[in-house]
């Protein structure tokens, strides 16, 4: 649940907060209005810091009521990314007390304090609620109560709440260990969340699945006991809604590597490897919550990939449900499997933009690291726009090609395609091109390759190691289809 938040324009002598943030807009001299003032300025004395060395590094002292008072500058001229690791960093120095309460001071022009005003109280309510652990005493505290001065206009923070809200689903079900969430288990959490917020349910189980010759998924998911491996399809509506996005998430719950078996060290954290499922699912919850006027049909290919004398293995030849044969060169590679047949049943049903959400590939990490995550689709000028909408929200993405001479990594004696190469250089590339064989209709299609799914002591905005990455970007992205 997200902290409750009270506006005030105006600004007390003296905030009563015992945890309070003052963000002012980066300028060389102190404003005359500053909170604590005297207290800040013998900080910076202290330090032989000048005053706009703040927006490189915000400070903290106690007051002399007791209160933590945290201090830091926005640079208005830096990119937003920018902007948001500056105030996630002055927010961690209150957060780290699991406060119940925090004061948050914007100063600065209309559109200074109208700006840092979202920025902190988003980072407020993503950084301040709990998500999950299992310790036997848990001494944290939720974040319950945000106070802001200086911006009081309510309508601005109500999209925003709904994404943080779609952020906090996706980073908990991410969380969550793979014994808590198997594909099963998800299917049941999936199914309340339609109740709770109307949506259209649907589920093709592996008896369905069999029966319509989705190979491809088929494959993967055999090698599970039980077989409680599905697609499900949620479908949300708007009556103004004149554009149907698609949203496919691939959602493996435990990724073991299949027979080509992860290493312990690559294995670890494997049970994150339905974030893009997650991603999916928190794009909705928030783009039903902000009711948004665009049909959204919810794709979501859940599934493990375990080894058993049933479980798929190399030189396998398997028919995806769109007919196309595939050879099976590297058991791991089973994200690409899942997908495929999930692509299509999305794309046959027309959707006027369609985007999938993996983590698909470990080149990908190795190409961009954790800070960006990858784009590839079937349209430059919709790769363009993903590039420029991911610079406005602060989620990055690094656009690769898509050139049909990477084909021939694909190319199959025996099949109509290889599922990878043996080689693995430019796998996130063919990973793409091998998705696209199974986009039908030619419908416009990205590929986020969520390379940036978890990064260390937090990314952007979110200071925790599994940073949610994409829901905001996928906002974005429906607030302009």
């Amino acid at each position: 649940m997200l902290a409750q938040l009270t506006l005030s324009q105006t600004l007390p002598p003296t905030p009563s907060a015992t945890h309070l943030l003052v963000l002012l807009p980066k300028a060389k001299a102190l404003p005359k209005d500053l909170p604590h003032a005297a207290l800040l300025k013998a900080v910076l004395a202290r330090r032989d810091m000048k005053a706009d060395e703040l927006a490189k590094s915000p400070v903290a002292a106690n007051a002399a009521n007791g209160a933590l008072v945290v201090w830091g500058m926005l640079d208005f001229e830096k990119n937003t990314f920018a902007q948001q690791v500056q105030v996630r960093k002055a927010l961690q120095l209150l957060l780290g007390e699991n406060p119940k309460s925090v004061g948050i001071v914007v100063l600065g022009d209309d559109t200074q304090r109208k700006r840092a005003a979202e920025l902190a109280v988003y980072g407020a309510w993503v950084n301040g609620a709990l998500l999950p652990v299992h310790k036997k005493k848990d001494e944290r505290k939720p974040l319950q109560k945000i106070e802001l001065y200086g911006f009081a206009d309510k309508k601005v923070f109500a999209p925003l709440k709904a994404q943080a809200e779609g952020n906090l689903l996706c980073r908990e079900l991410t969380i969550l260990p793979p014994n808590e969430l198997t594909p099963a288990l998800y299917r049941g959490r999936i199914k309340k969340l339609a109740q709770q917020h109307d949506w259209k349910h649907e589920e093709f189980d592996m008896k369905k699945l069999r029966k319509m010759g989705a190979g491809a998924f088929i494959a993967v998911a055999q090698g599970s006991d039980p077989e409680d491996a599905a697609i499900v399809h949620l479908s949300y509506r708007h009556p103004k809604a004149k554009q149907t996005v698609a949203l496919v998430g691939k959602g493996i719950c435990f990724d073991t590597g299949g027979h080509n078996l992860k290493p312990s060290r690559y294995m670890h954290n494997m049970h994150e490897d339905m974030n893009g499922s997650a991603v999916a699912l928190g794009i909705l919850l928030a783009a039903t919550q902000n009711k948004l006027a665009v049909n959204i049909d919810c794709w979501l290919a859940l599934a493990q990939n375990h080894i058993s004398p049933k479980a798929y293995k190399q030189n396998d030849i398997v028919k995806a449900l769109n007919g196309t044969t595939i050879e099976i060169i590297h058991t791991d590679a089973e994200g690409r499997m899942v997908l495929a047949d999930t692509l299509t049943l999305a794309s046959r049903a027309k959707p006027n933009l369609m985007i999938d959400f993996a983590t698909l590939t470990g080149s990908m990490a190795t190409a961009l690291g954790a800070r960006y995550s990858g784009v590839l689709g079937n349209r430059d000028e919709l790769v363009q726009r993903a590039v420029s909408v991911s610079k406005q929200c602060g989620e990055r993405l690094c656009a690769f090609p898509m050139d049909e001479d990477y084909e021939v990594g694909l190319e199959s004696k025996v099949a109509d395609i290889k599922q990878c190469s043996q080689a693995g250089e430019a796998d996130h590339i063919l990973a793409a091109r091998f998705l696209k064989r199974f986009v039908e209709h030619d419908t416009p299609w990205l590929h986020i390759d969520l390379s940036s799914s978890r990064c260390e002591e937090g990314l952007g905005i979110v200071a925790s190691d599994v940073t949610g990455f994409g829901v905001a970007w996928g906002l974005e992205m429906l607030n302009g289809s």
